[in-house]
């Protein structure tokens, strides 16, 4: 089995809600993404897919949907307040922690037909969460 992994470096902002630590704040983190994806065997140009490729669609859907953008949950009052302000804001429908995005972005990743075996999203230097999907191949 053949595995590559692509780094994608964004930043965004976000808060947690029915949390007591500081994270219950709007803050912002400098997250990168590991998008591993998996597969038997190598196209004829030896490569299980092009990094370009990945880049060409995981990035651009995080450039547009993640990137310098507020991401709250669906219910967040803040909505409402950055958006009457002009601001970025992304909605999903839980807390919008690391666990979360990881999920939603291999489940993007999934969506556009790449064969993604992992997302590790990492909040910080030293904090990752990982979203390996089902062992059946769905979210």
């Amino acid at each position: 089995m053949y595995h590559v992994t692509k780094l994608i470096e964004f930043c965004y902002g976000h808060r947690l809600t029915q949390y007591e630590g500081k994270c219950r704040h709007l803050h912002g983190h400098n997250g990168r993404v590991e998008i591993e994806l998996h597969g038997e065997e190598l196209d004829p140009r030896g490569m299980l897919i092009d990094f370009g490729e990945i880049k060409r669609t995981m990035k651009a859907w995080i450039d547009e949907n993640l990137d310098h953008r507020m991401i709250l949950k669906a219910d967040d009052p803040f909505v409402a307040a950055l958006r009457a302000l002009d601001q970025p804001v992304t909605t999903i429908g839980e807390n919008p922690t690391a666990e979360a995005l990881a999920r939603l972005i291999f489940l993007k990743a999934r969506e556009f037909g790449l064969p993604v075996s992992a997302v590790r999203m990492w909040e910080t230097s030293d904090s990752c969460a990982t979203y390996r999907g089902n062992e059946n191949g769905s979210g």
